[in-house]
């Protein structure tokens, strides 16, 4: 019997790229640089602000080590331009408020397992109104670990009290499904999430994949 549902936030839970890919640009147009295509930069907001640093300045392993101090510059204006526009774009995406109705009336805790930052995750969640809802919210510095490791997801089931096993973990990258599975969870791929064109969710070893919020409910 399943007690509880947990969302990855960046591409499960929230539509966050807009915001995300609006403060990227604003970061290469005070460095006089082109803007990217919002296409171009969707499928990378999953792997956090670091990736999208790299990608809209093209920085290679070699480079970020070389100019470390120009790398942490930029991204820290990147971050304080998102921090302080976190929710302006932001939504959770359709079909995700219509579950959580249906899980709260049937008494099924849901919350949030990201690696997001809680100095980040906690404002977006205060700001979209899901705060007091949510059972849970672990954000990536909550525990010692990050996903893939499935200690935040351990961590989840203690304030929910609940087992693994009676949890399922909705994803959009490899590393959720990989903690999910190491957690003892049943995973979904959220497959409306931010995946990449090189990506292989097919292979990822999910119990399901999924292409709508809705899909979750028919699954339960």
């Amino acid at each position: 019997m399943i007690k509880a549902v947990l969302f990855d936030l960046d591409g499960t839970f929230a539509d966050t790229a807009p915001d995300l890919a609006a403060a990227l640009n604003q970061v290469l147009q005070e460095e006089g640089k082109a803007p990217l295509a919002f296409d171009i930069i969707r499928p990378v907001v999953s792997h956090g602000g670091i990736a999208l640093i790299r990608l809209g300045f093209h920085f290679s392993d070699q480079e970020v080590n070389e100019q470390q101090f120009e790398f942490e510059r930029l991204k820290l204006r990147f971050l304080d331009i998102y921090l302080n526009n976190i929710s302006n774009l932001t939504t959770v995406f359709d079909g995700i408020e219509t579950l959580l109705a249906k899980l709260e009336a049937n008494h099924i805790a849901w919350g949030i397992v990201t690696n997001k930052p809680g100095w980040l995750t906690d404002p977006l969640m205060e700001q979209m109104g899901y705060t007091q809802r949510a059972a849970t919210i672990i954000s990536g510095d909550t525990t010692r670990e990050q996903k893939p490791h499935p200690g935040p997801l351990f961590y989840a089931c203690e304030q929910i009290n609940c087992l693994p096993s009676e949890c399922v973990y909705v994803g959009d990258a490899e590393r959720d499904i990989i903690a999910g599975n190491a957690a003892g969870m049943t995973t979904l791929t959220a497959l409306f999430g931010y995946i990449e064109a090189n990506d292989t969710p097919e292979n990822w070893g999910a119990d399901a994949m999924i292409k709508h919020p809705e899909d979750i409910e028919n699954f339960l």
